[in-house]
């Protein structure tokens, strides 16, 4: 059964009860950010129980040496991962004398968290009874700055409830935090400096390796009944790595006494001088105070929520849902720095070591661009053309492949690769394909060509270099096939003619001839320049076409649907609904030589290029597609919902649409993996958005124009959303009688509707 412990609500995630045995899961889901860091919700105060402490930093990374019982040429030489860093939010708690500890307290009442998704803050409330008979009421309110990136701000309150109490707040930061995921259990950064003012302190520390230095800081502020009462430290501690300050303070039964501590970090990425630089910030934060600090942050989220809003009428759960993926998504990656990216778990965890997948180009790329500034998504493209040299050296050196030709990392930090699985690194290859894809799914959808000239063409060059030495002519088939892969589907290896992936491959250098073609005509100084730059003849490109247009695709003529793989339909095919619901999920209960045995997928494979290449096939294929697939898939990756469930709405299955959605939009919330305590998925939740906007709002791109297909579950009755298309804001309405589309601004917005062009102005309904 999946956990049910979060309250529905439209605009907030609460959980109400003290419960240990949900504390790491409650660390992921009340997790905070702003594109800059990001923090689990662990407690300010000492717990002794069970936790998985987390604090991260956009762009710092450590390359642990990779662990394995065998080594291989090739293998990447060292795992990449965020790194838990330096813990500010620390403040050890005593009242009368007694430690203040959850796991410790004879009794814990009222015990609630809100995450507050609309103001962008997270607030935890209890009363306590502690071995020595005090009891106090808290509330704690905490969240990380919009505006001031580089800055979190604490309000933590006490009221003792039955006795007067003398309260010794001893707020700290600390550099010697190590990562749950550590391969060598080594530390990971080393202490440079520390520093102590009055009320405010410093630790600068640098990762080993990669030598990113960070200034830690705090600044505290003790306050009773709401005033600054001036206090200084008692005693001031401090080691190489850590300083804690003690703050002694005595509250009347029933009055308030409060500590406000600004924390937060400073990185060389942006600082010169990182202490200096954390200097100005706590300047900066002390200046605005507290409650300007808050209202500055809500309304920073009320733009926010203006245009990536989806409202869900009648279904507090599905509106909860996607309102979570929102956020997560907006506290994750802000756009600001094309040198930063988004990794599986965002600041929420450390599984898959922060780094950058192919979630990014084939997931998140059409939020960002629908609900942002196009600049975002190209940030997101110059991401990987900036590594482009690196992907070169990837196919070099560990490949041994030539002339440019380039392949991207399957999970990376630089640009190198640092998976530590060798059926993920070298076979997964149709990663490739995602990041052409987004080349041309941008193209599509803004309208802006000028990337491609610039920095487009060369990544899609060596992309199809790439596959063009990768694939190899059977004799056998008279075709080109490509051998020895790993599809979407993670629960295959190391098979032959994985139908998505020679899909897109067949795709790529296609999609890469058309467009040199095109820079040639209209970009003669671009087409010239990088034609030089790469060495590249129409011979070689003939080369290419040659594999191209010669592309084997496995398929079954009885059945209609294309293949897998070579070979599947020689497995075992038992459907998922006749497979014990005790053997679920499959990746925790069975050995993995019985997964790759068996016939379930993980995620879709198959479907994955019907959903990329729609246009390419027809209604009825699809249909035979996907209900023979359907069948046979766990969605034990969180990547998979999304796309079966735009599937089924664009099927018109609209039940299993809507189950679909709400797997994919609770897939956290109600931990149907069971493994949320690790993080939460937040490139998938960008397929949350992406199952109303395109599945039951049925939006395309078709030839340079808006097309819709409204559909709406039974469940809700209604829903809407907003989208930037080329610079101009639509809001979409649908409920069970009518549709309407609202353009923000004067100019006049061509759409097609249901095959029928429209002419969307201030106001246009749709019956």
């Amino acid at each position: 059964m999946n956990q049910d412990y979060i309250k529905p609500d439209n605009w907030s995630i609460i959980e109400e009860g003290f419960d240990a045995e949900r504390v790491k899961s409650s660390e992921s889901l009340f997790s905070i950010g702003n594109g800059a860091m990001g923090q689990r919700a662990n407690f300010e105060e000492t717990y002794s129980a069970e936790t998985f402490q987390g604090s991260y930093i956009a762009g710092i990374y450590y390359p642990d040496k990779t662990k394995v019982g065998w080594w291989k040429n090739g293998y990447p030489k060292y795992f990449a991962k965020v790194l838990n860093a330096p813990n500010w939010i620390g403040i050890d708690i005593e009242i009368n004398e007694e430690n203040l500890d959850l796991n410790t307290c004879t009794e814990v009442r009222n015990f609630r968290r809100e995450l507050n998704m609309k103001e962008g803050w997270y607030n935890r409330s209890f009363e306590a009874v502690l071995k020595n008979g005090t009891e106090i009421a808290v509330n704690v309110r905490r969240f990380l700055s919009l505006d001031l990136d580089e800055a979190g701000i604490i309000k933590y309150d006490i009221t003792p409830l039955n006795k007067d109490a003398k309260i010794v707040y001893k707020p700290y930061i600390d550099a010697g935090v190590t990562n749950e995921d550590a391969n060598w259990e080594e530390k990971f950064w080393e202490p440079l400096e520390v520093k102590k003012g009055t009320n405010e302190a410093f630790v600068t520390a640098q990762t080993f390796k990669t030598h990113f230095k960070v200034t830690t800081f705090m600044h505290n502020t003790i306050l009773a009944n709401g005033e600054n009462i001036n206090v200084s430290p008692s005693t001031i501690d401090s080691t190489t790595d850590k300083v804690q300050y003690t703050y002694g303070t005595i509250i009347a039964k029933g009055q308030t006494s409060t500590i406000q501590k600004i924390g937060g970090y400073t990185v060389s990425l942006n600082h010169e001088n990182t202490l200096a630089g954390a200097e100005k910030v706590i300047k900066s934060a002390v200046a605005l105070g507290y409650d300007a600090l808050l209202q500055n942050q809500i309304e920073a989220w009320a733009k926010i929520w203006e245009m990536s809003d989806i409202t869900i009428e009648g279904d507090v759960k599905a509106q909860q849902g996607i309102r979570f993926n929102i956020f997560q998504l907006n506290q994750t990656y802000s756009g600001k720095d094309s040198r930063l990216n988004i990794g599986p778990k965002g600041f929420t965890g450390e599984k898959y070591g922060g780094s950058t997948y192919w979630d990014t180009e084939a997931y998140c790329i059409p939020f960002y661009m629908a609900t942002k500034d196009q600049q975002v998504a190209r940030n997101l493209l110059t991401y990987r053309y900036n590594q482009l040299d690196k992907a070169i050296e990837n196919a070099k050196d560990n490949l041994g492949f030539k002339n440019g030709a380039a392949l991207y990392p399957m999970v990376t930090m630089n640009g190198e690769e640092c998976h530590n699985e060798w059926e993920i690194t070298h076979e997964e290859i149709h990663r490739n394909g995602a990041i052409a894809f987004a080349i041309y799914n941008y193209n599509r959808y803004t309208g802006d060509y000028s990337y491609i000239p610039e920095k487009g063409l060369e990544v899609l060059i060596g992309i199809a270099r790439f596959w063009h030495q990768r694939a190899s002519f059977s004799k056998d088939k008279n075709q080109y096939v490509i051998l020895g892969v790993t599809g979407p589907n993670e629960y295959e290896n190391n098979i032959n003619n994985n139908f998505y992936t020679n899909y897109i491959a067949k795709w790529c250098i296609d999609f890469a001839a058309e467009q040199i073609e095109k820079v040639a005509s209209e970009y003669p100084a671009d087409h010239k320049r990088i034609l030089e730059k790469v060495s590249l003849s129409a011979n070689e490109i003939q080369e290419w076409k040659k594999v191209a247009d010669d592309m084997y695709f496995p398929i079954s003529e009885e059945l209609g649907i294309y293949l897998q793989q070579d070979g599947f339909l020689d497995k075992d095919l038992v459907p998922v609904k006749d497979l014990d619901k005790s053997q679920r999920p499959i990746n925790q209960k069975w050995s993995w030589d019985r997964v790759l045995r068996s016939p379930y997928i993980k995620q879709a494979d198959v479907l994955q290029g019907f959903y990329f290449f729609e246009d390419h096939f027809s209604k009825e294929e699809l249909k035979r597609n996907f209900e023979f697939y359907e069948s046979f898939t766990v969605h034990e990756s969180s990547l998979s919902p999304c796309v079966h469930s735009i599937q089924a709405a664009a099927l018109d299955k609209m039940d299993m649409a809507y189950t679909f959605y709400l797997r994919t939009s609770r897939l956290d919330l109600d931990d149907y993996n069971k493994e949320v305590e690790e993080g939460c998925h937040i490139t998938s939740m960008a397929g949350t958005w992406m199952s109303i906007v395109e599945g039951f709002g049925g939006m395309r791109v078709k030839n340079d124009q808006l097309h819709f297909s409204p559909k709406i579950p039974k469940e809700w009755k209604g829903y809407s959303f907003k989208i930037n298309f080329r610079n101009q804001i639509l809001k979409v309405a649908v409920n069970h009688n009518e549709t309407t589309f609202t353009v923000d601004g004067d100019q006049d917005l061509t759409i097609v509707v249901n095959g029928n062009p429209v002419i969307a102005s201030k106001f246009v309904q749709i019956n």
